[in-house]
């Protein structure tokens, strides 16, 4: 059995997940951070991380950490930990194309008493089902003799610079009881917050999936609820205050839920659910609504240009935030581009404006290119979709001055007073 004196450390995926999870190993034990993008290795060779989850001064404290996109730099390495993403396609079904190939890169250099350790989010089974067989078939050992794994779920927050990896309790399991009591021991070399050892690899790839499918119905709830009170001419935000006086009333706010998680994850137990026989009602009624919000959105923008006699077809709107959440540059899974294609329907002229965002990655996942600056009197509707700190210190002057003299500004995300602007959600 591994010791944690002869810990090499291998963190697979480099992105959002792994590049902080290496970083602490990083400060205590070798670690070997490996990416198949040579950009992105030679990025953080030179102490840069675009994706803003760590500084500069953090990647130079771990001393211990080297990057590498080459396979052959992991064969010494003995506990590997795989972070890559777990995407849905085009139909809604989970994409484990990340998870297959990366299992495939570790069986080739997979040795006698290694763990491997999942932390990618896949539906109860996963693991045990789809990668194990995996590791076996490339490597020719044999799992829980040869080698053994485990599962300790990602719940990195993207941009959120209080909830780190350090101080967020973390689920462990593993594929025997001395192995998931070693896997606990080393990531208890890292999380300050402390762990919880799960009775079972299956157990712990549940907790992980229903977490985010658990916000994600809360929240569909509460736009559900945003479309009735909007046809009563009710303000939302005023009913979700009141009630938030009780308390034990959920805070959940209405919106777009995109990302790579909320609006991800669910599709993993529905799709799981169903091969074993069973239809998720409320789930996958959760799913449509909150996928249907961008249209939503747009149908009440369009009613308030049409009450204010602005041309609809022609229009030009500005949308301010393309990133699925405020502060962050990630666009994975963004639903703001929902608004930008349903605009387009309308033939609007649309300009996105994120201060945040790469433009050359929104062309590449989007075809939209985000404009770089934005010119007073210009806009027939202003859509504030994100609420960065940006928009939020520019105020309603400066963010009205943007429109012409007749516009609608639409304040999706609650950041002006309700006073201030002409449509809420």
């Amino acid at each position: 059995m591994l010791q944690l004196s002869e810990l090499k450390i291998a963190v697979i995926g480099l992105g959002y997940v792994g590049l902080p999870l290496a970083v602490e190993f990083g400060k205590k034990v070798p670690v070997v951070g490996f990416d198949i993008y040579q950009k992105r290795i030679d990025e953080l060779k030179n102490g840069q991380d675009h994706t803003l989850e760590v500084s500069p001064e953090e990647l130079e404290q771990a001393q211990y950490l080297s990057y590498s996109a080459n396979l052959d730099d992991l064969k010494d390495c003995n506990f590997f930990i795989v972070t890559v993403p777990t995407p849905i396609d085009e139909f809604k079904q989970p994409d484990l194309t990340p998870l297959v190939k990366a299992s495939e890169s570790i069986g080739k250099v997979l040795s006698a008493n290694n763990i491997v350790v999942y932390e990618s989010t896949v539906y109860p089974g996963a693991t045990e089902e789809t990668c194990i067989p995996i590791l076996e078939k490339v490597s020719g050992l044999k799992f829980n003799q040869d080698f053994y794994a485990g599962y300790s779920p990602e719940r990195i927050n993207p941009g959120d610079k209080l909830h780190r990896v350090t101080n967020i309790l973390k689920i462990t399991s593993g594929s025997t009881p001395e192995v998931a009591d070693f896997v606990d021991q080393v990531y208890n070399l890292v999380i300050e917050a402390g762990t919880h050892k799960a009775s079972s690899i299956k157990v712990a790839e549940a907790a992980k999936v229903i977490e985010n499918t658990q916000r994600d119905v809360n929240i569909a709830l509460i736009n559900e609820l945003a479309i009735i009170f909007n046809k009563m001419g009710i303000d939302t935000e005023a009913v979700l205050k009141a009630a938030g006086t009780k308390w034990n009333f959920l805070p959940f706010r209405p919106g777009l839920v995109g990302g790579h998680c909320i609006g991800v994850d669910p599709y993993y137990l529905t799709h799981k659910a169903q091969a074993i026989g069973y239809h998720p009602e409320i789930i996958l009624a959760g799913r449509r609504l909150n996928d249907s919000m961008g249209a939503y959105v747009v149908t009440q923008l369009v009613k308030s240009m049409i009450q204010k006699k602005i041309q609809v077809e022609g229009a030009k709107v500005l949308v301010l935030g393309l990133s699925f959440k405020e502060d962050c540059p990630d666009i994975r899974n963004t639903k703001i581009i929902d608004i930008v294609h349903e605009l387009k329907e309308y033939h609007m002229d649309v300009d996105i404006y994120d201060p945040w965002v790469d433009v050359t990655e929104a062309e590449h996942e989007y075809g939209v290119t985000p404009v770089q600056n934005v010119e007073a009197n210009s806009y027939d509707a202003v859509i504030l979709a994100v609420a960065h700190h940006q928009f939020k210190d520019m105020g309603v002057d400066a963010i009205r001055a943007l429109g012409k003299s007749s516009h609608v500004l639409y304040d999706l995300k609650y950041v002006l007073d309700a006073t201030e602007s002409d449509i809420r959600l």
